[in-house]
C-alpha cells in the first residue's frame, strides 16, 4: 500500500491517506473492532474512532487513518498497513 502522510493538531498526530480507492465497509469493521475488544468511541458510516495501541484511531470509510499521539512517519505507514489489511 502506499500513502501520503499529514500532520495534524500542532504535528502531535499523523494521518495516512491511501492513494487507492478504497471504500471500507464500515459496518463490519465496527464488527471486527469489537470483536478484538477494543473501545469504540464512536462511530457513523464514515468514520469509527477507537482506542488502538495506547492511541486514538480513526479509521474513515475511503482509506484514511489517524492516529493521536504520534509522530513517526514510519510507525504511521506500517500501523495504517495493518489495520487497513486487516479492515478491508
Amino acid at each position: 500500500m502506499k500513502f501520503s502522510i499529514a500532520r495534524l493538531c500542532g504535528g502531535q498526530a499523523l494521518m495516512a491517506v491511501s492513494v487507492d480507492i478504497m471504500d471500507i465497509d464500515m459496518e463490519a469493521a465496527a464488527k471486527k473492532i469489537e470483536a478484538e475488544g477494543l473501545n469504540i468511541k464512536s462511530k457513523d458510516d464514515q468514520m469509527i474512532v477507537y482506542d488502538w495501541n495506547n492511541m486514538e484511531t480513526t479509521l474513515y470509510r475511503p482509506g484514511k487513518v489517524m492516529f493521536f499521539p504520534l509522530s513517526d512517519k514510519a510507525t504511521c505507514i506500517k500501523y495504517a498497513t495493518e489495520i487497513l489489511e486487516q479492515y478491508l
